[in-house]
């Protein structure tokens, strides 16, 4: 994993309210493993606990900290299933494939609930998000949702028209919307915090601003840092969009995606459930959606847009403060506290990239958007591999991934074209 730009935390609100955890320390000599995981993310803690728990010896290496990248800094709504849904998943790829995958879309949701309870992480867990839709063709795509939804055994939707959907969102901008009371939302960076401080309870050893220079694939692998080594039986590649260069042969098969998030002062109770009334996350239907949410403090967490290429906007504010305003227009007078990007890594068929290199690199990353619960799930299907069990890890691992079309140097272009035709389409309701 290279090193970061910054090593240190993005200026955002989950920073500022992050529970107190250690200084790692930097990695300085060599140490032998089981399993060497690479990022200090959700896949990469994930999967570092998930082993620990089985017995793994487990070292991490994290170029920056714990919970640096996406995992830390996204909009912290926990959505079911994937960025593509079941219905494309089995006209592109089969039966077969949808009902493998099917049968987990909603574990990682699962996963995360017994992580909070077995280890008591504080993370401002809450129940239930919001699919808005903003005209009448996305409604009818939700009705259809919803029915999708039920066939994976998913049966706690509610579909919302009229003075019900004015009960949970005080905004005009909908005209319906699904509700899913198994979804929530909480806060991120304290969730991966949280776990890491469960991995190395059970002797798991993780090291920050210790970035890969090197692999030197064998049996075993080792893995060069600045000041260190790792001599592993295995290794899992966790960096998603921050694990530039370590895999070059992927890159072109994935591309990073810059979102911006900005959070408001403390509202107060009164006028944060005008907004909010049950206190659900929300994310409206359209290609480049917004999703905003409140936080404990009864702020509101707006995010929105897409930077192909996961390039930082100059003034993050000036984005997405419209976006905010268009869907409450009452919160003009309201002060912008925190302002941050993130990066995450979007594939070209918006499914996750699962694999294996030399038959002992193992890789998840790509999730387009949808990490925070299948990164969870993916952290579980490395372990069970690791025990010799296949099967779900394989149903992803088999999914053909190709290249974005042009290359590295024309698929931002080509992007932010298929994203604009998207965009104007939303536009127009059609």
């Amino acid at each position: 994993m290279t090193a970061a730009s910054s090593t240190e935390h993005a200026r955002s609100y989950y920073a500022a309210t992050a529970n107190p955890a250690p200084e790692r320390p930097m990695l300085t000599e060599e140490v032998r493993c089981d399993v060497c995981v690479v990022g200090a993310g959700f896949t990469g803690i994930s999967s570092a606990l998930h082993l620990a728990e089985r017995g793994f010896r487990v070292v991490v290496l994290e170029s920056a900290k714990v919970g640096y990248g996406a995992s830390g800094r996204n909009g912290g709504q926990i959505v079911n299933s994937y960025s593509r849904d079941m219905d494309v998943i089995e006209a592109k790829y089969g039966h077969e494939t949808a009902r493998s995958l099917g049968d987990m879309a909603f574990e990682g949701n699962r996963i995360i609930r017994e992580r909070v309870e077995h280890y008591d992480i504080a993370c401002d867990l809450k129940d239930g998000n919001l699919f808005a839709a903003c005209n009448a063709k996305q409604l009818n795509e939700l009705k259809a949702h919803k029915q999708l939804w039920e066939r994976y055994g998913n049966h706690e939707l509610e579909l919302l028209e009229g003075e019900a959907l004015g009960r949970e969102v005080g905004s005009g901008r909908y005209v319906g919307g699904l509700v899913d009371h198994s979804g929530g939302h909480l806060h991120p960076l304290n969730l991966v915090l949280g776990e890491a401080a469960a991995c190395e309870a059970l002797g798991g050893r993780i090291h920050e601003q210790s970035p890969v220079v090197e692999v030197i694939h064998g049996d075993p692998v080792q893995l060069r840092t600045p000041s260190g080594r790792v001599i592993a039986d295995r290794v899992v590649m966790a960096g998603n969009a921050y694990l530039n260069g370590v895999l070059p042969e992927l890159e072109g098969r994935s591309m990073p995606c810059g979102t911006q998030v900005i959070t408001t002062e403390p509202l107060g109770e009164a006028r944060a459930r005008e907004l909010l009334p049950q206190d659900k996350a929300v994310e409206d239907c359209n290609y480049l959606l917004d999703y905003y949410r409140l936080s404990a403090d009864n702020r509101l967490i707006y995010g929105g847009g897409v930077n192909y290429g996961g390039q930082d906007p100059d003034d993050i504010e000036a984005v997405i403060r419209p976006k905010m305003l268009k869907t409450f227009p009452a919160l003009s007078d309201v002060r912008i506290d925190y302002a941050w990007s993130g990066t995450f890594l979007m594939t070209l068929n918006r499914l996750p990239q699962f694999g294996v290199i030399n038959d002992n690199v193992y890789y998840a990353q790509g999730y387009s958007g949808h990490g925070v619960t299948c990164t969870h799930l993916a952290g579980r299907l490395i372990a069970e591999v690791m025990e010799g069990r296949c099967e779900r890890f394989d149903a992803f691992a088999d999914l053909p991934h190709l290249p974005f079309p042009g290359g590295r140097m024309l698929r931002v272009p080509l992007s932010a074209l298929g994203a604009w035709f998207y965009r104007t389409r939303d536009a127009l309701g059609v």
